[in-house]
């Protein structure tokens, strides 16, 4: 309904966390290690790119002020955005990649199977296309984990660096603030705390498959779905993403 700022920021958080993870895995065109996983990783991409879609639409209709999808991801600034940090993180070395992947998948597993029972309905739409392409998704970014952590040294190595530094940036994702509370209260958003064991079932499932060990982490990175703290990365994504509109605002083609 427009004009209800608790389900406008709510929305509009699902929708930034498919739009900046998008663009990260679109800056591996031609960069990819081969050219049948980079053909992979943009369809990956072109996934989340349409689900954001839906979402920022969605939350530019909420919000009722008249701002559509395109106003909403390339007329915003970088405080302005509400995305969880892991997803505006670097893409880093393909270890790098596929972990951060991994780990948003799994998290995306558990939040939009809960969604599809959400008391919204254009949610629940959304949610069940959501989570037959993160199924892909997890499958994928799963089987290379496995793949890299049970395969050379050298390649177990880098794919253990790699959770090592990610694992700081996924507390921030079962941490609810006021937001989250209102929409698990009124049974459009779930629990963020029991989507928690769900994600450990899956992802030490895979660790260990993989032969790599769980990464420890005493001090958890978070701020970025509130908007009170971005990384500094956030700003180079924007700045690349919104160059077009922002240097020849209201242009169309023809």
């Amino acid at each position: 309904m427009p004009g209800d700022p608790a389900l406008f920021a709510y929305v509009l958080r699902l929708g930034d966390d498919s739009l900046i993870l998008a663009q990260r895995l679109s800056e591996l065109v031609g960069k990819a290690p081969e050219l049948e996983e980079e053909m992979a990783l943009i369809n990956i991409a072109l996934d989340l790119v349409g689900r954001a879609r839906l979402l920022l639409t969605y939350a530019g209709e909420i919000e009722g002020a008249g701002r559509d999808e395109d106003a909403l991801a390339y007329r915003r600034d970088v405080l302005d955005f509400r995305n969880h940090l892991l997803v505006e993180l670097p893409n880093g070395d393909f270890a790098h990649t596929i972990g951060r992947l991994f780990l948003v998948a799994a998290f995306d597993e558990q939040r939009y199977g809960a969604l599809r029972h959400s008391a919204d309905a254009r949610l629940r739409e959304i949610a069940d296309k959501a989570v037959k392409e993160t199924a892909y998704h997890l499958r994928h970014a799963g089987e290379w984990v496995i793949r890299l952590g049970d395969g050379t040294e050298e390649s177990h190595r880098r794919m253990q660096t790699a959770l090592d530094r990610l694992w700081m940036y996924t507390g921030e994702l079962f941490a609810p603030d006021s937001v989250d509370e209102e929409m698990a209260r009124r049974r459009i958003g779930p629990d963020l705390r029991q989507l928690e064991e769900g994600w450990n079932r899956r992802v030490n499932a895979v660790l260990a498959e993989a032969t790599l060990d769980r990464p420890q982490a005493s001090f958890m990175q978070r701020g970025g779905k509130d908007g009170r703290m971005h990384t500094e990365h956030l700003g180079y994504i924007l700045a690349e993403m919104q160059f077009l509109q922002r240097a020849y605002p209201d242009a169309t083609s023809w």
